[in-house]
């Protein structure tokens, strides 16, 4: 961020700036108001700048910043580098969404994690001191989201889960704080679930745990994250149709939401102790893929009776779940999962599924998410429904008729443990069909944003809940 304007390059202009000399001239005399996230140019040929873009800011929250952000983002060329124009008493939180929509509208998927580049404007400001804190927010979570579109991104022939566990090592390494355990083999004997869902692949599962410790915060509360990592979703033995499986790379995508939010919690030294956990299989059609009618046992010793391979990421996310309330005793809970189509159905496809017993997590999640521009909406956990959990062999079914997302829900609670909780359902936001907003065609990350913004809300200190 700098304090002077170049008058050889684009300028952009948020409206309702006032610019001096022949530009707020000209501006004043345009008709009309910009809707959020409009741009219109302002060709000025053989003077400086010989363009200006106007920028609709919409009701000047940081949602419309961020809008604003993207679509100057695209009203750019590949070569042009533009400068903003930050109007006087611009906010910290309006300076990061614009940040961040430049960051995000101007993701590219690349073959490898690549993080934002640089950016393709510079801010002006008369007092850049005072956005350092935002920018540096803006761009941890633009990373983060970068990161999570990447690794969604990445077409499944690449992305085993040994490809997948060797990308979060090599994310983890030089951050200090940050470690990274891999569980392979006959390390995931107890993992049941895992390994039934992982035993049809050629690509055998893993178990990766990513864990931030911030220095010198004693006692930190510990936030475990897990997140559903099917790196490829055909199905299993109860097989999609065509076109249900076109999109199945993308079945990992709450898993890259936690590992990149974590990772952007070491870059900003958020005061809380936070362990991600990814299990990663590959549902596929083989001779040893598991059956409708299979008992499995899952981390907890409890079993599950799989009436339809096609539920798979409650069945693997069941054992990481069993496992962070035996091991690593937490103080909150927070699940991420492209679960359901049920997802979609019920709340369309820019919302996720919030489920929680826990009015205040409920709440505090939801917030952090229209904060990030991250959607979602709670639904009930109908006591009256676990009766179609019943199975006459196991401890439950796993895929039982009602809700589909509202069941699978009520299937994992019961491996939360005692620790506050919430589960996320975000099938349908994981992707975008077109660009949209701060959202570019392909995997969204969705999760990412909304968790830094909901960790960073977060003191150091042990409490029982969240």
């Amino acid at each position: 961020m700098t304090e002077v304007l170049d008058d050889q390059r684009t300028w952009v202009v948020p409206v309702g700036e006032v610019l001096p000399g022949d530009v707020g001239a000209e501006l004043a005399a345009l008709p009309g108001a910009l809707g959020t996230g409009e741009i219109t140019v302002l060709p000025r040929p053989l003077r400086r700048p010989s363009r200006v873009l106007l920028a609709g800011l919409g009701d000047g929250d940081e949602a419309g910043w961020r809008a604003a952000g993207a679509a100057i983002v695209r009203a750019l060329a590949d070569d042009e580098h533009a400068q903003i124009k930050i109007p006087d008493g611009a906010s910290e939180a309006a300076v990061r969404g614009l940040a961040e929509g430049l960051w995000l509208g101007g993701y590219r998927y690349r073959d490898a994690p690549t993080p934002p580049r640089s950016g393709p404007a510079d801010l002006i400001s008369d007092n850049p001191s005072r956005y350092e804190r935002g920018l540096a927010q803006a761009r941890a979570t633009a990373t983060a989201a970068w990161l999570a579109r990447d690794l969604t991104n990445t077409p499944a022939s690449l992305k085993t889960p040994e490809w997948f566990a060797a990308q979060v090592v090599a994310e983890a390494a030089g951050r200090p704080g940050v470690t990274v355990k891999v569980l392979a083999g006959a390390e995931l004997e107890r993992f049941g679930g895992l390994r039934a869902v992982g035993a049809g692949s050629v690509s055998p599962p893993r178990f990766a745990e990513l864990s931030w410790t911030p220095p010198g915060v004693p006692s930190p509360r510990h936030v475990v994250l897990v997140g559903k990592g099917i790196t490829f979703d055909t199905g299993g033995i109860s097989i999609k149709p065509r076109d249900a499986m076109k999109l199945m790379k993308k079945d990992m995508g709450g898993a890259a939401a936690v590992v990149a939010a974590t990772l952007a919690a070491a870059d900003l030294g958020l005061p809380v102790r936070i362990t991600a956990l990814t299990p990663l299989a590959e549902n596929a059609i083989g001779g040893a893929a598991f059956r409708p009618g299979d008992v499995i046992t899952h981390y907890d010793g409890s079993t599950s009776e799989n009436t339809n391979s096609d539920a798979e990421g409650r069945i693997v996310l069941a054992d990481a779940l069993a496992y962070a309330a035996a091991e690593l005793k937490p103080d909150l809970v927070l699940n991420l999962a492209t679960l359901t189509g049920a997802n979609a159905v019920a709340l369309g496809k820019r919302t996720a599924a919030l489920y929680s017993p826990d009015d205040e997590l409920a709440a505090a999640l939801a917030a952090a998410g229209d904060a990030a521009g991250e959607r979602m909406w709670r639904l009930p956990m109908p006591g009256d429904y676990v009766e179609y959990l019943r199975s006459d062999i196991a401890d439950r079914v796993s895929a039982p008729s009602g809700p589909g997302s509202v069941m699978a829900a009520l299937f994992l609670r019961d491996f939360f443990g005692a620790a506050p909780w919430a589960h996320l359902d975000m099938s349908a936001p994981s992707w975008a069909e077109a660009h949209d907003g701060a959202l570019t065609k392909g995997a969204t990350g969705w999760g990412a944003r909304m968790l830094v913004r909901y960790l960073s809300t977060l003191d150091g200190g042990q409490q029982s809940g969240a």
